[in-house]
């Protein structure tokens, strides 16, 4: 790290005395007030006012008191008063951890060592550093001179090994590791599970290093001392198999099969030990596991998979069966997967739809049975189940008829009113999906998955605050629900707020959920830090190099994903159509309205700020009450640690600057871009169609970029040149308005594919609209991809005029689509929602509107 700092002589060090207070270990035991008085008392004595060292502990210390920019300042000037000193080194790159800047951090260790090079913490802090930032070359150096300092720490033995394999070496990673175990004295009899936990960490390295037959004999060699049998059985079978020793392959999984007759991976094993040549010899493992464990479902659903006809009928009937008459609420889940293959779909409708008809004249599930007849309940899981096949095939209203005849001869179910609520949401009602699945939560308040399933309707169907009131009954007591749940890191609550707040179009609120979701994973991020050294203290290395690998791959997550894709569209949407101001936003409002409307609206906006006003004080007087008590809280602590976050406010997260860079940030975190990089875009132009060529919004992309291009003037001729290249080189010689029409034509049975195509129709040559509409409003049977989210997007695109003015097609779609989805909201006639109110007492009557305004 470069530093143009004066090389003045450093100044004589303090007396014994005051060493002895400099050296108390304040720091380490986190008694910062205490610190600082040591530190001031050295300081006091006016031959030591620029004692380097004291200046850098004093400064790192008011880094644990939040008190950055002083902390910054002192720690600067006790550097540049004794730039000789690995302490004063150490404390600036702790200062720069501290702040995230991890590579700066590194140089700082770095720079110690050159005054220190056999400081131990100073190269554990720099190995903790360089595994944090996968500088995996960097780390096994470190980990190698830990290891010449301190041979005999079982964690200097164990980090150089764990370099070496997240480096893909593994025999020289399994060689350090035989290395250390000959240093262990364990007694074969005795258990140790630190040592076990060692042994099967060797025997993943040597697998690893594709050494089988080397670790299935280590394996057998330390068997006795590995405490976790069931994973040695399940790694004996894994190597036996890569071995080709099937025959006690297959014993070991039958084995297991006894173990764990439930388990599906044991029969997936046991079929590639067996290798059946045919449908008939793959069914005979499962049957002669059905005489085994007459009971076992799993045994009975495999076969399912690869059956046809009438073999699967015979299986299928068998296995419903069983369900039915236990009652199992899952068994259409398990059955779920099934439903790609339209053959087994029918065979599985006309099957129960059979024992629905026989169980309501006869009790049993056929005519032709033994004379058994089946409990009540059995019908009831069989509506049960048939409500939910009709909803996955898309015909709500039998599943309807299903569900609600269940719930007549048995309304106390709660499992009937959750299916109800899916039926409506699938159907395209959140909001009568959201009443059913308050009615189920009020059966069993007790039941958190129920009370957290209502709240995540409630917040899709835009009801904030009853969502926020539903988890308030099982969060913490006297603090808000909100915060507690941020505090408990409960991101599928805060995905749905996001999404909520951005149908709403409360961008700024959107945005500080996307953003408090972006901190929960920085935060994961840093929490490795708590184990690079507790995992090799306690040897679970195992699940060490897990989560390492998981670390690797945090951002795919879906919570991430779905937050960076809504921040993504709200700053592209603030990019492309900055915020007014409030009052332009209100004469545009208002300019239009008749005399009795306006004043109608100003009595609803004069309630509306009442309304707000009131929350706003109880939520300032619950703020204030948190803030006592965490005031309280912080006092009782010995000390308190680390500054405050910047809080999140969503007025100002709504008026950033530079739209194009928040995006950037989501999509690729810690890398900066700018505006108009082409180069940048083809870049990930390319990627993109690596994926998915065909994909309906990557056309939409590809086709704003091929115009970019060709109308941008001040690109440098060499920029030009490599993209003209490029896009010939993909597209061929095409211009923007033939690549989408050649689109069009490969893609003309799908609807998705015919919008995005007419969106670029539009957007190339606005006065292709009539020609775009009536390409999206076909509804034929005969296109592909028809949903309700696909058409609600269509009529959408209608309204706001993305295709150009086509309000009468709009209204004639919303119709038509009616007729096909009868509840969906999108598609109701206008005023359903205002009748609905009313019919429910939702709407204040012109009486209530005149006392209020008194």
């Amino acid at each position: 790290m470069s530093c143009n700092l004066p090389l003045d002589p450093p100044p004589p060090p303090p007396p014994p005395c005051c060493t002895r207070l400099f050296r108390k270990r304040c720091y380490e035991h986190k008694q910062y007030r205490n610190g600082l008085k040591f530190c001031k008392q050295i300081l006091s004595n006016p031959k030591f006012t620029e004692h380097g060292e004291t200046l850098a502990m004093k400064g790192l210390t008011l880094n644990c008191l939040g008190k950055k920019e002083e902390a910054y300042d002192l720690v600067r000037r006790g550097l540049r008063n004794d730039l000789k000193s690995h302490v004063c080194w150490h404390v600036y790159g702790l200062l720069q951890r501290s702040d995230k800047k991890y590579d700066e951090a590194i140089k700082c260790y770095r720079n110690a060592l050159k005054w220190d090079k056999d400081n131990l913490q100073i190269l554990r802090d720099l190995s903790l550093l360089q595994i944090q930032m996968r500088d995996l070359e960097g780390y096994r150096e470190t980990r190698y001179q830990l290891l010449q300092l301190r041979p005999a720490q079982r964690a200097s033995w164990i980090g150089y090994a764990i370099a070496y394999h997240l480096l893909e070496d593994y025999e020289m990673a399994a060689k350090i590791i035989e290395e250390f175990r000959k240093t262990q004295q364990t007694s074969p009899d005795k258990v140790d599970y630190e040592y076990s936990e060692l042994l099967l960490y060797q025997n993943q390295v040597l697998r690893e290093a594709g050494l089988y037959k080397e670790a299935l004999e280590h394996l057998s060699n330390y068997e006795k001392q590995i405490c976790d049998k069931l994973a040695v059985e399940e790694t004996r079978g894994e190597v036996l198999l890569k071995l080709e020793r099937l025959d006690e392959a297959a014993d070991v999984y039958k084995r297991l099969q006894e173990r764990n007759p439930e388990n599906w991976s044991y029969y997936y094993g046991l079929e590639k030990a067996l290798k059946p040549g045919s449908v008939e010899e793959k069914l005979k493992i499962y049957e002669e596991t059905w005489e085994k464990f007459p009971k076992g479902l799993v045994p009975r659903r495999l076969p399912l998979n690869f059956l046809s006809g009438e073999k699967f009928r015979e299986c299928l009937d068998r296995y419903l069966r069983m369900n039915f008459s236990k009652g199992c609420p899952p068994v259409f889940t398990t059955l779920k997967s099934l439903y790609n293959d339209k053959e087994k779909v029918g065979i599985i409708e006309e099957l129960v739809v059979g024992y629905e008809t026989s169980l309501k004249g006869c009790r049993m599930f056929s005519q032709n049975d033994d004379g058994k007849e089946e409990p009540p309940t059995t019908l009831l899981w069989v509506q049960y189940f048939l409500a939910q096949h009709y909803d996955v095939i898309d015909q709500q209203t039998l599943a309807l008829e299903y569900i609600n005849t269940a719930i007549e001869s048995t309304p106390t179910l709660i499992e009937l009113f959750l299916i109800k609520a899916k039926i409506y949401k699938h159907a395209g009602n959140i909001r009568e999906a959201a009443q059913w699945m308050d009615e189920a939560q009020a059966l069993d308040t007790a039941d958190r998955f129920i009370n957290s399933k209502c709240a995540k309707y409630m917040l899709k169907a835009g009801m904030i605050k009853e969502a926020e009131e539903m988890c308030s009954k099982f969060t913490r007591e006297g603090a808000s629900a909100v915060e507690n749940l941020n505090e408990m890191q409960c991101m599928w609550f805060q995905t749905e707020c996001a999404l909520a707040y951005k149908a709403m179009n409360k961008f700024g609120e959107a945005l500080k959920k996307c953003h408090e979701i972006e901190r929960h994973f920085v935060e994961i991020t840093d929490d490795q830090f708590d184990f690079h050294t507790y995992c090799m203290r306690k040897m679970t290395l195992r699940s060490y190099v897990d989560l390492l690998k998981l670390e690797d791959v945090l951002r795919m997550h879906p919570f991430y994903y779905k937050a960076a894709i809504s921040a993504i569209q709200i700053y592209l949407s603030l990019h492309e159509n900055p915020l007014t101001d409030d009052s332009k936003e209100l004469q545009a409002d208002t300019a239009n309205l008749s005399d009795k409307e306006l004043k109608k609206w100003r009595n609803k906006q004069r309630r509306a700020q009442k309304k707000a006003q009131l929350e706003e004080e109880k939520k300032n007087a619950e703020k204030e009450k948190q803030q006592k008590n965490m005031k309280k809280k912080k006092e009782d602590d010995d000390e308190e640690i680390g500054g405050p976050k910047e809080e999140l406010i969503p007025e100002k997260l709504v008026k950033v600057r530079n739209g194009e860079q928040e995006k950037i940030h989501w999509k690729k975190p810690s890398t900066s871009g700018k505006v108009k990089k082409y180069l940048l875009m083809l870049q990930s132009v390319k990627r993109a169609l690596a994926i998915d060529p065909d994909h309906p919004w990557l056309h939409q992309c590809l086709v704003r970029f091929f115009k970019g291009v060709s109308e941008s003037k001040d690109l440098p001729e060499v920029v030009r040149t490599v993209l003209k290249q490029e896009i010939t080189r993909l597209f061929g010689d095409s211009n923007a308005k033939s690549f989408n029409q050649a689109y069009l034509t490969k893609h003309s049975s799908s609807i998705p594919h015919r919008l995005a195509a007419a969106k670029m129709m539009v957007y190339l040559d606005p006065s292709m609209e009539t020609k775009a509409a009536e390409l999206v409003t076909a509804l034929d049977e005969s296109l592909s991809n028809r949903t309700i989210q696909i058409c609600t997007e269509i009529l959408e695109c209608l309204r706001s005029g993305v295709l150009g003015d086509c309000k009468e097609q709009a209204e004639s779609y919303r119709a038509e689509c009616h007729k096909l989805y009868p509840y969906t909201l999108a598609f109701m006639p206008p005023g359903y929602e205002e009748n609905t109110k009313i019919a429910n007492g939702d709407v204040s009557t012109e009486t209530e509107e005149l006392a209020n305004e008194m």
